[in-house]
């Protein structure tokens, strides 16, 4: 089973970085301090909602090259109740991300 972890700054800031492109703010998209990683971790991607079956579609997807010259497709999330739900990471050959993407390295699709 997965379990809570605090944030990270890192993941914070991508996902402000992300809400600003959409011209929306943590007022409208308040961020969770407390995350659950899936897959361990490995790809990077994180829960903010209390239900994957609420997903209610995609705010925006960017792209994102891995120091190992993998592309990683990064988007964001939200649930029935607007509220942000994942920030999820998938690098096209399923490998483990290597780098954590600073908001300079994406572009949005």
């Amino acid at each position: 089973m997965n379990e809570k972890r605090k944030i990270r700054a890192a993941e914070k800031e991508l996902i402000l970085f992300l809400l600003k492109q959409l011209t929306l703010t943590p007022e409208e998209y308040p961020i969770k301090e407390d995350v659950i990683e899936y897959e361990g971790g490995v790809m990077g991607s994180i829960s903010m909602g209390e239900n994957a079956d609420d997903y209610a579609g995609d705010l925006i997807q960017v792209e994102y090259i891995d120091s190992d010259n993998i592309p990683v497709v990064i988007t964001l999330t939200k649930d029935k109740n607007n509220q942000l739900l994942d920030l999820d990471f998938w690098k096209t050959d399923f490998s483990k991300l290597i780098t954590y993407p600073k908001p300079e390295q994406v572009v949005v699709m």
